[in-house]
């Protein structure tokens, strides 16, 4: 069978170890279900091309009832008898549809077209036919691989069915090693500078392949297998923000003033039994305050927590619900106390999985140390995982959905790793800079009591600024801050307090 040669034949141990274990799961499915009960769903991707052809691999290994790791089976013709579902959609890329009704012919699979959405295609499917397993192409780090294992029962609320998973551990490198070593046909859309492919309508090339114009003008791409790090194979996705307007809260009291609602908020979590117990003073939290300042973010809370799973789940869960975005440090590494990524794990209901890329990322970094079981720094949250890296970091930064974990445990690693993210955030649109805070400080002799009673009606006069006061030492002066998007605003908040004192009462501060 060419697929089982060229495998075996490959000098690429690390290919044939994942092929193997595919074909491992591939034949116990069909030893555990009859050809009529098993299907496969083929959408004309790069993950599920391959998966393919190891079914048919693992169909005629099973077939011939030999051992693919020793000799050559016979190779007679074996008809491939797995029923194939294709979710036929109006928004599929036409080289795709194509790729696949190709495929089908030349492979002589018996296609079930379905042109419903996948779970209403699935129920109609399942009621007409004794289906009772589907292979998928789903590997970790894809939306839907969530808390999967090799064989998972369908989700509650959908039809029942055995959900199998042979390229589940499979990373972008290893599906192209497969394709490249094997000589399979795939869709042409990879040799134009698609990594990953959805729909028309959030599906561009990766711009990471881009290698300039052509001589009529078009963008010229490299094939999707040059890609040099697998992690940024969905950055030819399409983002889509919806940022719904904020409630904002300001001077204790709740608004949903017009000038609030363009506000994004973010909270600072540090980790560390040592800043509790005054051990070590900590200076980033108060650095990534003023780089968030710096570019119009609201940080709506800083906390501290303990080095427990639990403690850091509990704070993460309930922020990230209330803030655009998370940001937390310390706690990240090997130690025992190190529980900063279980703890984003938990706070989003997700187990703790191995990422190949990211142990094979720490390999280079710190040698064979951190290989197999024994390296539990490279497991990462699983399915929600993107791994941010930049030339300038000896370690990326991890994000899982709105939340980032920084790896810095000084200002001065702080002050990289931001430099960094402003990096990212102008080509992907990781962090969207609005218009910046302008701020004005004033100093009074005023005692707290005479300032108490007008600084609360100007606070409900102009809900969208922040305004507070603060004595650097209690002999000192009253220091009172107005901070808002629009220096208009600020003057006349500052000149509506001007009127309830005499004049001379206040200095402004540089």
């Amino acid at each position: 069978m060419e697929i089982d040669k060229a495998v075996r034949e490959s000098d690429d141990r690390r290919l044939k170890t994942k092929y193997n274990n595919a074909i491992y799961v591939i034949q116990r499915a069909l030893a555990l279900y009859s050809i009529e009960e098993v299907a496969f769903s083929f959408n004309g991707g790069k993950d599920s091309t391959v998966l393919l052809h190891l079914l048919r691999a693992g169909y005629y290994l099973y077939k011939s009832g030999k051992d693919h790791s020793t000799g050559d089976p016979d190779d007679y013709e074996i008809t491939f008898p797995i029923r194939i579902i294709y979710f036929e959609s109006p928004s599929a890329f036409p080289e795709i549809n194509s790729f696949t009704y190709d495929t089908a012919t030349f492979f002589k699979l018996q296609m079930n077209i379905v042109r419903l959405d996948f779970k209403s295609g699935l129920e109609a499917l399942l009621t007409a036919k004794p289906i009772r397993a589907i292979f998928l192409g789903v590997r970790i780090g894809d939306p839907t691989a969530v808390g999967q294992e090799q064989f998972s029962p369908s989700s509650p609320g959908w039809p029942p069915f055995m959900r199998v998973n042979p390229i589940l551990d499979w990373s972008y490198r290893d599906i192209w090693a497969f394709l490249l070593t094997c000589k399979v046909q795939y869709c042409s859309l990879y040799d134009q500078g698609y990594t990953s492919i959805g729909s028309i309508h959030d599906t561009v090339p990766n711009a990471l392949l881009s290698i300039g114009n052509s001589n009529n003008g078009e963008e010229k791409f490299k094939p999707a297998y040059l890609l040099p790090d697998g992690r940024l194979e969905r950055a030819g996705r399409i983002k889509k923000f919806s940022s719904p307007p904020l409630s904002a809260i300001s001077n204790g009291l709740k608004s949903e003033d017009p000038h609030r609602k363009c506000m994004l908020t973010a909270t600072v979590i540090a980790v560390g039994d040592e800043i509790l117990f005054g051990t070590v003073e900590d200076r980033l939290g108060s650095t990534l305050c003023r780089k968030l300042h710096s570019i119009g973010w609201a940080v709506s809370q800083f906390a501290v927590t303990q080095n427990d799973v639990d403690s850091v789940a509990e704070e993460v869960e309930r922020q990230k619900s209330r803030n655009d975005m998370v940001f937390i440090y310390g706690g990240v590494g090997p130690l025992h106390s190190d529980v900063t990524v279980a703890g984003v794990a938990k706070a989003f209901g997700v187990r703790m999985a191995p990422d190949e890329e990211f142990e094979e990322y720490l390999r280079h970094l710190i040698g064979e140390k951190c290989t197999g079981d024994r390296n539990e720094m490279a497991q990462l949250p699983e399915g929600i995982t993107e791994l941010l890296h930049h030339e300038q970091l000896r370690v990326p930064l991890i994000k899982c959905q709105n939340v980032i974990i920084l790896t810095a445990t000084n200002v001065s690693e702080m002050d990289k790793e931001w430099d960094c993210l402003i990096e990212f955030m102008r080509s992907d649109s990781l962090l969207v800079a609005v218009e910046p805070f302008v701020s004005q400080r004033l100093a009074t002799t005023l005692s707290d009591v005479e300032a108490a009673h007008p600084l609360s009606e100007i606070c409900l006069e102009f809900p969208d600024l922040y305004i507070g006061g603060y004595r650097e030492s209690r002999k000192g002066p009253l220091v009172l801050t107005f901070e808002g998007k629009e220096q208009e605003r600020i003057n006349s908040a500052v000149g509506a307090l001007g009127k309830k004192f005499q004049p001379g009462l206040f200095s402004e501060i540089n």
